[in-house]
C-alpha cells in the first residue's frame, strides 16, 4: 500500500530537459566547446553545484577555466531566457496524476535536484504550487543525486517508512537515489532509457505520467 508519493521535477513534471539542452548547446557553439547531446546525458539528475565541479573538471584542461566558467554562465541565461519566455510545458498526465493523489489523499513531496527558487518559480508560472505543500531541494541536502540523501529527507518529511512511500523519477541518477534509499520507484523516461539492469530494480518503467495514474489505481 503506497502512503506517500515522492515527485522529481525536471523531466517528470516539466518538459525542461531539452530546453536545458538547447541552452547548454547554445553556449558551447558561442565558445567553439565541443558539447553534444550524449555529453549533457551524463549530467542529467545531478544538483547545479555538482554539474559545475564535474563541468570543470571534464573541459578545463581542453578549453581553460575561464571558457568553462563563461560557458556554464552563458547556459544558465540562455535557460533562463526560455523560462521566462514561458517555454516550460507540464508533461502530460502530470495534473491528471496530482488530482488522482488528491482524491485518494495521498500526501506527496517535491524531491528536486534544482534550486529552491527555480522550483517555485517554475511551480508557480504552471499553477502547481498548491500541489506540492512539502519541498525538499539541493539546497536542502549535501550531497545530490545518486547520493539517496534527498529522497531520505522527504520520507522524512512525510513521517513514512520507506516501504509505503513511491518514488517517480525520469533519470538514472534519480532511480539509483531511490534504490540507495530502498524506496520502490516507477520511472518514466524523458531524454535517456533505462538500461536492462537498472529497469529490472524499478516497481515498473512507464511511458507517461498518464501510465503512471493507471498504475497506481489497479495497484
Amino acid at each position: 500500500m503506497i502512503k506517500g508519493v515522492i515527485f522529481d521535477m525536471d523531466g517528470l513534471i516539466f518538459d525542461t530537459e531539452n530546453l536545458v539542452y538547447q541552452a547548454n548547446q547554445k553556449a558551447a557553439m558561442d565558445l567553439e566547446i565541443a558539447f553534444n547531446k550524449d555529453d549533457y546525458l551524463r549530467y542529467l539528475g545531478i544538483s547545479d553545484e555538482e554539474y559545475i565541479t564535474t563541468a570543470h573538471k571534464d573541459y578545463d584542461e581542453r578549453y581553460g577555466k575561464e571558457t568553462v566558467t563563461k560557458f556554464i554562465r552563458r547556459a544558465y541565461a540562455y535557460t533562463k531566457e526560455m523560462f521566462d519566455a514561458g517555454l516550460v510545458e507540464i508533461k502530460p498526465g502530470a495534473v491528471e496524476l496530482l488530482h488522482f493523489l488528491e482524491e485518494q489523499n495521498i500526501p506527496r513531496i517535491l524531491a528536486s535536484s534544482n534550486n529552491r527558487p527555480e522550483i517555485n518559480r517554475l511551480l508557480k508560472q504552471a499553477g502547481l504550487a498548491e500541489d506540492f505543500p512539502l519541498i525538499i531541494s539541493a539546497d536542502d541536502v549535501k550531497r545530490g543525486k545518486p547520493d539517496p540523501a534527498i529522497f531520505l529527507g522527504a520520507a522524512e518529511m512525510l513521517q513514512l517508512p520507506p516501504e509505503e512511500l513511491l518514488v517517480l523519477e525520469d533519470s538514472a541518477n534519480g532511480v539509483k537515489a531511490a534504490i540507495a534509499a530502498k524506496i520502490p520507484v516507477i520511472m518514466v523516461p524523458d531524454l535517456l532509457e533505462p538500461d536492462d539492469v537498472l529497469a529490472k530494480q524499478t516497481l515498473a518503467v512507464l511511458p507517461d505520467l498518464h501510465e503512471v495514474r493507471d498504475y497506481l489505481a489497479k495497484n
